[in-house]
């Protein structure tokens, strides 16, 4: 599905990712890991077209992914989540979930402005599907709530569900548990693996709980600035020699 190849990105005189190259294969659950600075925001930001490569290529189902605008991602069917809540505070959880499935859309401004009985339409069809993700993500119950004063283990779900409703075959997931208790991490968990098996979606995710990672996902990429030290099966990474150094530490 994906393919990075020698990818390259500079702010100045700092070189943000250097000749990174990696595939992920279609259904598989990838983890990205590495220090803070390594790259890995860096690389989503590529993948998202959020941020512009110096050289390198990232080849999407065929695609030339840096030859596409980045408002046409969404609809190549590729969602991101990010580090911090980006979520609308004063809209339900609904209607945030609504916003991710907007370019699925037709309606242009002057037919939504008069409410036309096929925006209409369009608009229940979309309701939806948004409550459709919000039962398979158990957040029916809070549906008509405003996301602003939800629990933050809450609110990161309803991200991950806004994120679901773009239709994603490519889910980009940025620090998906960071802040969730040890019991929230364990349902997120839950919840991503029934995500993947059952809409066969291919995800990404980078995380620095080590057990989230090595519990989800099928193998483990780790970047340290900006290159890649290591790839392979949890487990293999985990004891790889350099990653401990860059970044797992040896014990007390």
């Amino acid at each position: 599905m994906l393919e990075v190849h020698d990818l390259t990105v500079r702010f100045g005189g700092i070189t943000a990712l250097d000749g990174v190259g990696f595939r992920v294969e279609r259904g598989e659950m990838v983890g990205l890991i590495g220090p803070n600075g390594a790259g890995k925001t860096t690389l989503f930001n590529c993948l998202t077209r959020r941020c512009a490569a110096g050289a390198g290529r990232i080849g999407y189902s065929g695609r030339d992914l840096l030859a596409v605008p980045p408002h046409a991602i969404a609809g190549l069917g590729i969602a991101r989540t990010f580090q911090n809540l980006g979520l609308f505070p004063r809209m339900s959880v609904r209607e945030n979930v609504m916003v991710g499935a907007h370019h699925h859309g037709r309606a242009g401004f002057l037919t939504a402005s008069l409410r036309l009985p096929a925006v209409r339409r369009e608009e229940a069809r979309l309701r939806a599907e948004a409550d459709e993700v919000l039962r398979r993500l158990e957040l029916t119950g809070v549906a008509d709530h405003p996301a602003a004063g939800l629990p933050f283990g809450t609110l990161k779900r309803v991200e991950l569900a806004r994120a679901m409703a773009a239709r994603p075959a490519l889910l980009l997931l940025d620090e998906p548990v960071n802040g969730l208790s040890s019991a929230e991490v364990g349902e997120f968990a839950d919840t991503l693996r029934a995500v993947r098996d059952d809409l066969e979606v291919t995800v990404i995710v980078v995380e620095h709980h080590m057990g989230f990672v090595m519990g989800v996902c099928d193998r483990v990429i780790c970047l340290d600035f900006g290159r890649k030290i290591a790839e392979g099966p949890p487990e293999e990474v985990q004891r790889d020699p350099a990653v401990i150094e860059a970044y797992l530490g040896t014990p007390a």
